[in-house]
């Protein structure tokens, strides 16, 4: 299923906690807003929270005759979410499973997910250079449009964990598209002036370290974070955002990628 994808996004980091999630979700939303066909795939096992953000916890998934069927956000069909929380009975439910459980799912993910055609499929990863990066890394070995973008917050400790995400990308052969930098300084809701109470940079200077694109810095906003639970694009809500802009920006650089045919 994943050759109807005309481009395939993995948003990597190698530390939980930077944000992957809503980077996934607000890129996927704002694909959808531009007039693009979106696949949202969360293999994200242990922290499934695609389906919170996008206020879908409540939807079921079911098998049809070509494949498990995605979730659609909207009659139209533009954007189609799939995920393990779909198959959870509640939010507080934990999946403990060893490794092999684990790869068959995501396998089965990647491989029998009905998606019809699409402009991009966007894949949510877990933290980490796992058995789950691995598992996704072996089935789109053989696709040659897919591509990865890393987020990464400030501080170093989490420059230092992302360093480690390239190099992984750089064994296994996936095109590194460039680095946001997320959590980048608290941009007040009321006069908008940002204060870096993380320190700034550390993304930029990670980019040109790695000789990759520097995809932008998003700041915390609270603003922002109320969309979570809505499925509400930032750049509908918030269209002069700096949150907005970011991914404004990245869409235009996605949609060269698929005019260019790469």
């Amino acid at each position: 299923m994943l050759e109807l994808a005309k481009s395939i996004i993995l948003v990597l980091s190698g530390k939980g906690g930077v944000g992957k999630s809503t980077v996934s979700t607000q890129l996927a939303l704002t694909l959808k807003e531009k007039g693009f066909k979106v696949g949202l795939l969360d293999v994200d096992l242990c922290g499934p929270s695609v389906p919170h953000i996008l206020n879908i916890e409540s939807e079921s998934i079911h098998q049809g005759a070509e494949g498990w069927v995605p979730v659609y956000l909207d009659k139209e069909q533009k954007l189609g979410v799939m995920s393990i929380g779909f198959l959870l009975k509640s939010r507080n439910d934990a999946v403990v499973w060893r490794g092999p459980k684990k790869t068959a799912m995501i396998k089965q993910f990647l491989e029998d997910v009905c998606w019809q055609d699409l402009d991009f499929l966007v894949i949510d990863t877990p933290p980490g250079t796992s058995d789950e990066h691995i598992t996704v890394m072996e089935n789109l070995r053989t696709v040659s449009h897919c591509s990865a973008i890393l987020v990464t917050t400030p501080q170093e400790v989490s420059i230092e964990d992302v360093r480690k995400e390239i190099t992984f990308c750089n064994k296994t052969g996936i095109p590194i598209l460039g680095i946001i930098e997320n959590m980048s300084g608290f941009q007040c809701p009321t006069c908008n002036e940002c204060t870096n109470i993380f320190s700034s940079g550390g993304g930029k200077s990670l980019a040109e370290i790695a000789k990759v694109k520097f995809l932008g810095c998003i700041p915390i906003d609270p603003r922002v974070g109320k969309l979570a639970g809505q499925g509400l694009a930032a750049v509908n809500e918030l269209p002069d955002s700096d949150t907005s802009k970011v991914f404004n920006h990245l869409v235009t650089v996605l949609a060269e990628l698929i005019q260019n045919g790469s």
